[in-house]
């Protein structure tokens, strides 16, 4: 049953009370992504944090602005933009906008996208969403309230409860509210588009990580016709400034034996691939040098029509397919990324082939220990805590 409290206090009774009755339950948004990641329990009850959605502080000045966490993120970029302002992390993927005023969007909660914690190719120039939280409020699943940080961006005293409810997808906490620091919106934009040799790209990547070039982004890219390519956007404060920094880029391809496509482009969320109800959906990980080597093997060649976009400076990104792949070739294509000293998990797929949707990571005893600390009962998300393989668990 999906329960959507009107207020923090309503929130807070409910969550209480199941505590004394030692209910299960899964933290939740809009739940447009509660099939993400390992298979939940549909008899558990869904809290789901939809309404308590108010902007609560703006520091316009200060470039921070606090929320409640079931605001829609697509709401708060349109609030930022208002005062020519915006938070720097893509789209979830399949969460594109698909229409002007953002009705239809599956972009989820400002909450859900911090508990995933998850992150594209903003991070070449901004990092991470877990890099743009200055504080958060949570609740416990016992209902206890509690705060980290605050609304300063300096702020180091205690333990750093931020980076570790980031990525924790729900499983010791529920994200009441969020500081976040924002960042200007530079007016001038442009993309590039490099095309060539898989050897020729990578050099060039490697280039541009050494060089004095900040583009917002820089994505390997595959449409899902087996071709290859490097994506950059560019954003600076006149047309001006973008030109010198094309004119640069593009020496430096040429210098590699790279195409070099001018693209028009009005903001760096635009650029991302739209990826609208995919079958199977995995997320990368892995050390950015050792990319194009994956590119180049055969357990990806392998996955035919698949699309592919992943940072090239960060090493993180995503594949997905319309019809599911079989498991063996998820399978081959993880013991890859794994022996390049990277990780693959499993965000939607096939319920029939059941994939681990996550390995065992060597801090699991870690990992448990943390979770028991924070939900003795066992209450929030089961079967869900990253880093913890559920099918070991089960075996």
């Amino acid at each position: 049953m999906n329960h959507i409290p009107a207020t923090r206090a309503e929130l807070i009774t409910l969550v209480r009370q199941w505590h004394q009755d030692s209910t299960p339950w899964i933290p939740s948004g809009q739940g447009t992504r509660l099939d993400w990641g390992p298979a939940l329990d549909p008899g558990h009850a869904v809290l789901s944090c939809q309404r308590v959605n108010q902007v609560i502080d703006h520091a316009v000045d200060d470039l921070t602005i606090t929320v409640e966490a079931g605001l829609p993120l697509e709401h708060l970029q349109r609030l930022l933009a208002a005062q020519h302002q915006w938070l720097p992390v893509d789209w979830p993927r399949g969460g594109e906008p698909t229409t002007t005023d953002g009705s239809d969007s599956r972009a989820g909660t400002i909450g859900g996208l911090v508990a995933r914690g998850l992150s594209g190719g903003l991070r070449q120039r901004h990092l991470g969403i877990r890099d743009q939280i200055i504080g958060i409020g949570l609740l416990r699943s016992d209902g206890t309230a509690a705060k980290a940080g605050g609304r300063v961006v300096k702020n180091v005293a205690g333990y750093d409860l931020m980076r570790l409810l980031c990525g924790s997808w729900g499983s010791l906490a529920l994200i009441t509210d969020v500081t976040l620091r924002v960042q200007p919106i530079r007016p001038a934009h442009a993309a590039l588009l490099l095309t060539g040799d898989l050897s020729h790209l990578e050099s060039f990547r490697a280039a541009l990580l050494l060089s004095t070039l900040t583009p917002e982004r820089c994505d390997w890219s595959n449409p899902g016709d087996g071709t290859w390519a490097l994506r950059l956007v560019l954003s600076s404060v006149s047309d001006q400034a973008v030109r010198d920094q094309l004119n640069r880029l593009q020496s430096l391809a040429a210098e590699h034996g790279l195409q070099a496509e001018s693209r028009p482009c009005s903001t760096p969320l635009e650029v991302a691939m739209a990826c609208q109800k995919p079958a199977q959906l995995l997320r990368l990980v892995l050390p950015a040098a050792t990319l194009h080597q994956l590119i180049a093997h055969e357990a990806m060649a392998s996955l035919k029509g698949w699309s592919w976009e992943i940072a090239a400076g960060a090493g993180c990104g995503d594949g997905w397919c319309s019809s599911a792949a079989p498991s063996f070739q998820i399978e081959a294509l993880r013991r890859q990324v794994e022996s390049l000293g990277g990780q693959l998990m499993v965000l939607v797929q096939s319920r029939d082939q059941p994939l681990a949707a996550w390995r065992d990571t060597p801090a699991r005893p870690v990992i448990e220990a943390v979770k028991r600390q924070f939900d003795p009962l066992q209450q929030l998300n089961r079967g869900r805590l990253p880093g913890v393989d559920q099918h070991q668990t089960r075996a």
